[in-house]
């Protein structure tokens, strides 16, 4: 316990230095900004902002970097209900209700309800990791090579799974991703692999060309062919803050919100987009009046935006605890630590605590923050959604080219990135996800390195993987999940037939 109160005391003064809330302000205005535009979400974000972090310290960096996170989660209800377009994927159930409250008259409430639901959920949230990490943490330091190997295959496993597309593109990017993350140089033996004679390829595919490009350039390719109309709300908002009735139907869907949000934030593949809609239809389900979703109750608005809230702090413990990133933006953040020469894991909160307890510490302030920037600048934001596209995505454009440039000096680096940018492109037309592909591509290298040392401690034998318990029960999940989902999708074809 003494440990405890002396990590939350290190975090407070490590998290309210002067330059930490800077950094904190930071992350979460920008979050907040790209969750109100649409068409940019916090993976883009994050891949534009990855240079900029090179010349700050580490705990600096990851505190700015999870503040576009969770801060993101907070600007995509604004659209949401006044627009009906979604800043963020996980704020289109916000759509169904929170844009009817608007035509209703009742803008106020449903933004003033969101933004104290995403308060509420993102504090609790960050509760209950700071509690979780720790035990977990602790589970996790009996974890050998053949363990890590297991368990990164079955991140991989659920990832798919739980894939928005196609299971079969899921697993196709996965495992182009473990392919880009083979070239240069092999780990044991020092030899070139897949470079095809390319000097610069001798370091590996870069991860920052890579996230620029399948995020920032491929979204500013496919936005640019897409005329997007958005209708802003010109009524004047008031009565932003909720009323008893509306707090009276809210509280339980925000306390449900922020519970389930957590939780399916740790799956991997999991995060705010399935959060919200589970939540959504939790809600329907135990509503006493189901048919009025979609017309404009509060509570369709209150849960899936604390749930999306909240699943921001679950997916911080299996980056934490055991280095294996959820999602896609936990991907980049583990690739973040990684520059800066770190590797998360149960190890990084006992060699480095400042790092863990100074984010989970920064993220109370940038819900405070958060609390404030979304109240009294609704109207801010509502500028900011008149800015033409002409003008927006060249922006983006310029910051990828300069940003894949500085790290190197490397003109290749910026080439790489364009390359990327139109295979991001191809991607999205024809609907293969690149979430898998950068998180496979991160993996790679640690699966790989696992795998290795595995084998070299059994001699070469793959026994060693069904032989320990923690290994062979991940194992064991990977392959139900596969089945199960083979199963599924067969089955639904036949209810489709049947019809």
């Amino acid at each position: 316990m003494t440990d405890f109160v002396q990590n939350i005391l290190l975090g407070y003064h490590i998290a309210f230095s002067f330059t930490n809330l800077l950094y904190c302000f930071i992350g979460v205005f920008i979050g907040t900004l790209i969750g109100v535009l649409p068409g940019i979400g916090p993976a883009g974000a994050i891949s534009l902002l990855l240079p900029v972090t090179f010349g700050i310290s580490p705990v600096s960096a990851i505190i700015m970097l999870a503040g576009i996170y969770y801060g993101s989660q907070y600007g995509g209800s604004t659209t949401s209900i006044l627009v009906n377009i979604p800043g963020e994927s996980s704020s289109v159930v916000t759509c169904l209700d929170g844009y009817r409250m608007a035509r209703q008259g009742r803008a106020g409430p449903a933004l003033g309800i969101a933004a104290f639901g995403s308060f509420i959920a993102g504090t609790i949230g960050v509760i209950i990791l700071m509690f979780l990490a720790k035990p977990l943490s602790s589970v996790a330091i009996k974890f050998g090579p053949p363990e890590y190997s297991s368990l990164m295959i079955l991140a991989l496993t659920i990832l798919t799974y739980l894939a928005h597309g196609s299971m079969i593109k899921a697993i196709i990017m996965a495992a182009l991703g473990v392919s880009l993350s083979q070239i240069g140089l092999d780990i044991v033996t020092g030899q070139s692999r897949f470079t095809f004679g390319i000097m610069d390829l001798e370091d590996g595919v870069g991860l920052v060309p890579l996230v620029m490009g399948l995020f920032g350039i491929g979204e500013v390719l496919v936005n640019l062919e897409e005329s997007i109309d958005l209708e802003i709300f010109k009524e004047k908002i008031k009565g932003l803050l909720p009323n008893l009735k509306d707090w009276m139907d809210s509280i339980g869907a925000i306390i449900r919100g922020t519970f389930l949000g957590f939780f399916l934030g740790v799956l991997p593949g999991g995060g705010a987009i399935i959060s919200s809609f589970v939540s959504y239809a939790v809600e329907k389900r135990v509503s006493k009046h189901p048919e009025k979703f979609g017309t404009g109750v509060i509570e369709g608005v209150a849960g899936p935006e604390s749930a999306n809230n909240s699943a921001t702090s679950g997916a911080f413990i299996p980056l934490f605890t055991l280095g294996i990133p959820s999602n896609a933006v936990m991907a980049l953040l583990l690739g973040a630590l990684m520059i800066h020469g770190l590797q998360p894991g149960p190890l990084l909160l006992k060699q480095r605590p400042e790092i863990f307890w100074g984010t989970v510490m920064s993220m109370y302030i940038g819900n405070g923050m958060l609390l404030i920037l979304n109240l009294p600048l609704i109207g801010l934001w509502v500028k900011i959604l008149k800015v033409p596209y002409r003008i927006l995505f060249p922006l983006i454009l310029f910051f990828c080219i300069i940003g894949s440039y500085s790290i190197n000096n490397s003109t290749f680096d910026v080439f790489m990135m364009l390359v990327f940018g139109i295979v991001g492109y191809l991607f999205r037309k024809f609907k293969y996800e690149p979430a898998p592909l950068v998180l496979a591509f991160i993996l790679g290298p640690m699966l790989e390195n696992a795998l290795r040392q595995s084998l070299l401690i059994s001699g070469g034998d793959f026994l060693i993987f069904f032989t320990r318990p923690i290994s062979a029960t991940s194992l064991m999940i990977a392959s139900i999940l596969l089945v199960t989902a083979i199963f599924w999708k067969r089955h639904r074809k036949i209810i489709a037939r049947m019809r």
